[in-house]
């Protein structure tokens, strides 16, 4: 039986999260995509909560999908360095690192964020 394409986003997620852990002095940076919005969040697994968050819901986010992206990482960036936080891990979620998830990314680490 074949796969459908949440599943095997699913898959790979699980693949992933196997390796990539958030630490109080490293968090995770998360990242989700839907057709419409994307949502990056910074999170401690150890304690599990959430530091910081982002998404291209919030006001002042426009222009096209991809440029949102890069406002919501540059947003992101600057909401976790008034935190305090500088270095993150990288949490694609199972998306392909292209188009708006590259975006983000490059977003976050014009904005100050190291990963």
């Amino acid at each position: 039986m074949a796969l459908s394409k949440t599943e095997k986003r699913q898959k790979i997620k699980r693949r992933v999260r196997r390796n990539i852990f958030g630490t109080a002095e490293k968090p995770r940076l998360s990242v989700y995509r839907s057709n419409k919005e994307i949502y990056a969040q910074i999170i401690d697994d150890n304690s599990g909560v959430t530091l910081a968050s982002a998404s291209s819901r919030e006001a002042g986010v426009e222009g096209a999908k991809t440029e949102q992206s890069t406002t919501v990482g540059k947003a992101l960036a600057a909401k976790a360095i008034a935190k305090g936080i500088e270095t993150v891990v990288f949490d694609r979620n199972g998306f392909v690192y292209h188009g708006r998830i590259k975006a983000l990314a490059e977003g976050a680490r014009e904005g100050g964020l190291k990963f």
